[in-house]
């Protein structure tokens, strides 16, 4: 019984992951059908594949605008957030000003707020002061709304940091810029590139400010997925599927490539070693 527990758990796991991981498999080769293939009934499991619907895709000149928005403001923003969240949470971690508890709290109650709950004003500052638009203005503000989240994940790494590394570091001679960016930084790696994924994925689904605040010139790809759903009196199956399709690589890129820092990150402990 022993010798099969292993294979049993790997086969429930793979079941598990082919469930789960099925509706991505699915619309990406509904990505290369035909729209007759896509609605046969019963589905078709074998098909002759085809990119007409990539040339399609493609074809549409905005099309490339808008991968182009959605990547400059998603890494723009997480970087900018990410490099602030650090130096504002080695702050709180090593300084310790007063009321850092209520600070803290004040932060994450920001992410608590749904984005309707504070679309109104954001749009009325923005349109006050003609930032609609405008591709800095709303990269600076999802930028503001990743620090928050970012501050409170890089707090709880650097308060694991010994504060040894930093009284070392300055003790031969080291200012503070080298203490923070070359000793202390490499200690929370895993955690800075779990703030940079989970932001990114945040910033890269966004649709609602993007569309409010937003405008012709900073349309992301959900944007061009709701105004390209319905075609034809009825819904557009293959740009959905091949947009949507491309609309996954760079999140699936980006986890895959850094998958190792951020399943330590995910279970990086408070205990440091002491120097």
């Amino acid at each position: 019984m022993s010798r099969l527990r292993e294979p049993l758990y790997y086969a429930a796991l793979w079941l598990i992951s082919l469930f789960f991981f099925a509706p991505i498999g699915w619309i990406v080769l509904s990505s290369f059908k035909t729209r007759s293939d896509i609605l046969a009934t019963p589905p078709k499991l074998f098909f002759a594949p085809s990119l007409d619907n990539y040339r399609a895709l493609f074809a549409k000149s905005e099309i490339f605008g808008q991968i182009f928005n959605s990547v400059f403001l998603s890494l723009g923003a997480v970087i900018v957030a990410v490099l602030v969240s650090f130096l504002a949470a080695f702050c709180f971690s090593r300084l310790k000003p007063r009321g850092t508890d209520f600070l803290m709290f004040l932060l994450l109650s920001i992410r608590m707020l749904p984005g309707p709950a504070v679309i109104l004003p954001v749009y009325l500052m923005y349109a006050a002061f003609g930032w609609k638009d405008n591709h800095l203005a709303l990269l600076l503000f999802y930028a503001m709304f990743s620090i928050p989240f970012s501050v409170w994940i890089l707090k709880g790494f650097l308060d694991g940091v010994s504060t040894r590394y930093d009284e070392t570091g300055l003790v031969n001679g080291g200012s503070w810029f080298h203490v923070i960016f070359k000793v202390v930084l490499p200690q929370v790696r895993p955690g800075l590139i779990a703030a940079f994924i989970f932001n990114l994925i945040f910033v890269w689904n966004e649709y609602l400010f993007n569309f409010l605040i937003g405008g012709v010139k900073t349309q992301n790809i959900p944007y061009a997925l709701m105004v390209g759903t319905y075609s034809e009196g009825g819904l557009n199956w293959t740009f959905i599927s091949a947009m949507t399709s491309i609309y996954m690589v760079v999140p699936i890129a980006f986890i895959f490539a850094f998958q190792k820092y951020l399943l330590v990150g995910m279970t990086f402990g408070t205990v440091r070693g002491e120097v």
